[in-house]
């Protein structure tokens, strides 16, 4: 599953940026769809950890669009546990362009090049609903590489909220 979730993240990060440019590029369209499909065979084969959980507690308890809310979280989830990955942090940013080596900077790259909103209060989320999520995604353990602990927790949600740039720094 390693290598389909490699390829395809690396087709996706090659076609989306063409797309947002060139909506009708019929290349970079398949290459999207490769990649969507490759990554859509891994769900089936995966934990759902931290980046599932948020979004479902955020998406549920706050009414946030569903893919938007994934779009946004992704780098947070990632970089939270990049400590305890480590391996696989050098596997995604061999396939990010412009990582310069590292996944993290890789995605918030990718997401600027995407001219996405990368923030949750862009969809109506509160500040003072960042304490709530927290509360709600640590109320039932779930699997997950690094151990949630609420209060790295919460400033990672916060982080979503203002739309900042991911960092594996917590």
């Amino acid at each position: 599953m390693t290598l389909f979730a490699l390829e395809g993240t690396k087709a996706l990060a090659e076609a989306l940026p063409i797309i947002v440019n060139h909506p009708h590029d019929a290349d970079a369209r398949s290459k999207a769809q490769y990649g969507a499909w490759l990554c859509a065979m891994c769900l089936g084969s995966v934990g759902m950890a931290l980046h599932h959980k948020l979004c479902h507690t955020l998406g549920g308890s706050f009414n946030l669009p569903h893919a938007e809310t994934h779009t946004i979280v992704l780098p947070h989830a990632i970089a939270y546990n990049a400590p305890k990955i480590p391996e696989v942090m050098k596997q995604l940013a061999g396939v990010l362009p412009g990582s310069d080596g590292d996944a993290i900077k890789g995605l918030n790259v990718l997401l600027a090049k995407l001219k996405v909103k990368r923030g949750l209060k862009e969809f109506g989320m509160k500040e003072e609903d960042v304490d709530k999520a927290a509360e709600i995604a640590v109320s039932n353990p779930y699997w997950n590489p690094r151990e949630i602990e609420k209060g790295p927790l919460r400033e990672t949600i916060r982080r979503c909220w203002a739309g900042e740039d991911a960092k594996a720094d917590l």
